[in-house]
């Protein structure tokens, strides 16, 4: 893959390089009208979404930082984005171009005030992973192999930024309106700003592991606190295969079921007895080891789950309160989703929205085990969310609404039923975690 010699950092920089994605977005568009009358039998619209896609993928592979990770958390909203878009931005959970060897050294020097030389036995300068925020590199030191993970520069000074370029892209797409709204994007760069800050995440690593350790067929890398700093984190290298790449081949429904659960019992654990998860589910964070145990990576994003949000969420997982209709609606205005100034309208809209979504997503919540290779419960989710996705009714309401809470809780629920589904794990006993 080609490397990266320079990635724009200032406001300017960043913003010109936008500018030019849009303009090639705006081209993009001339293309599709043009299609639409040249030739109406053409399926413009999906050549549009592709064009649109690659285009706006490769702007934001060029910054990297809190762009490209805004896009990658897109990518797991299956039911939201076209599919090109979905492809695309997938790519930025663990396949971008890496910065070039002398680069890194630099990098390394600069957030270090040493060179790698001068602390590790090796060090490779050319990565062997490269993310959003952040690429990896193998390192040795007295026969230990190590996983080294280097920032990119600029990142985190452009968080801000950022996100003021892409929140008129955001609202629209979601539909968020209202004066309140900064509370999200407010939300989205404080979690950003901790994931940039790389001696947080090691005490979130440490922490996590220590607290998770017991769980059968787990597996974590230690964390070294001295070959580490705000924008370095040094761990154990772990062996193994991505989790998207051993799904692709694993005919064993054995290891199918036992990873699922190793998984499951993971974030049950976390969300139920910690209170605090690990809110970054996707294929890149996530090994398999020759043994089929499950080794888990990337502690930089972890969601806090505060009672006032915890209590009224799982209450209503539970069926008898989604059919209590004076229950419903209670926890309804707690979560935040129906609002003091709705129109009579919008309440009885958003009461039967959620009411559908719940009643299907927390299905697996409402049995001792359950099948996550069904693909007819995956269908239905799709289904549902790609029926309110194109509601015209929906467009005409203000989309600002449900507690901050709501997007990393999501996103990890989002993001593990996804695995689930890829790992075509069954009879996953669903309350495990409390044995545990």
């Amino acid at each position: 893959m080609k490397t990266i010699d320079s990635i724009p950092t200032s406001k300017i920089q960043r913003a010109s390089k936008l500018v030019s994605t849009g303009a090639k977005v705006g081209v993009n568009y001339i293309k599709y009208y043009g299609d639409k009358m040249i030739n109406p039998q053409v399926d413009a619209k999906n050549r549009l979404n592709e064009n649109n896609a690659n285009d706006i993928y490769d702007g934001l592979k060029q910054l990297k930082g809190s762009a490209l990770k805004v896009a990658q958390m897109l990518s797991m909203e299956k039911s939201i984005l076209p599919q090109a878009y979905v492809e695309k931005f997938s790519l930025a959970q663990f396949s971008v171009p890496p910065l070039s060897p002398p680069l890194v050294l630099k990098t390394f020097k600069t957030y270090f005030g040493k060179s790698p030389q001068e602390l590790f036995d090796t060090f490779n300068a050319t990565s062997v992973n490269a993310a959003s925020i952040g690429q990896v590199h193998v390192a040795e030191k007295n026969g230990k192999k190590l996983a080294v993970k280097i920032q990119y520069p600029g990142v985190a000074e452009s968080i801000s930024s950022d996100l003021a370029m892409v929140k008129p892209i955001a609202m629209s797409m979601f539909n968020i309106k209202g004066k309140d709204s900064d509370k999200y994007f407010k939300e989205v760069e404080n979690k950003l700003i901790e994931e940039t800050n790389y001696t947080i995440e090691l005490n979130q690593s440490k922490e996590i592991v220590a607290a998770c350790a017991h769980i059968p067929n787990l597996l974590f890398p230690n964390y070294y606190e001295n070959w580490s700093s705000e924008r370095i984190i040094t761990m154990d290298y772990m062996e193994g295969e991505h989790l998207s790449e051993f799904v692709t081949h694993n005919t064993d429904q054995e290891k199918s079921n036992k990873l699922g659960q190793a998984l499951w019992d993971f974030y049950m654990y976390q969300i139920h007895k910690l209170k605090k998860v690990h809110a970054d589910p996707h294929p890149g964070n996530f090994l398999i080891s020759e043994k089929a145990q499950l080794i888990a990576l990337d502690f930089g994003c972890i969601k806090t789950i505060p009672d006032d949000f915890y209590n009224p969420y799982f209450e209503l997982a539970k069926p008898e309160n989604i059919n209590n209709k004076s229950y419903f609606v209670s926890k309804l205005h707690e979560l935040e989703i129906l609002r003091n100034d709705d129109s009579e309208e919008e309440l009885a809209f958003f009461t039967q929205m959620f009411f559908e979504m719940l009643s299907l997503f927390t299905k697996p919540f409402h049995e001792e085990s359950f099948d996550f290779s069904d693909a007819n419960f995956f269908r239905k989710i799709a289904e549902l969310g790609e029926r309110y996705s194109k509601s015209t009714e929906l467009r005409k309401m203000n989309g600002n609404r449900g507690s901050k809470h709501f997007i990393y809780i999501n996103r990890t629920f989002f993001g593990l039923y996804n695995l689930m589904f890829d790992l075509k794990s069954q009879n996953i006993k669903i309350n495990n975690y409390i044995h545990l």
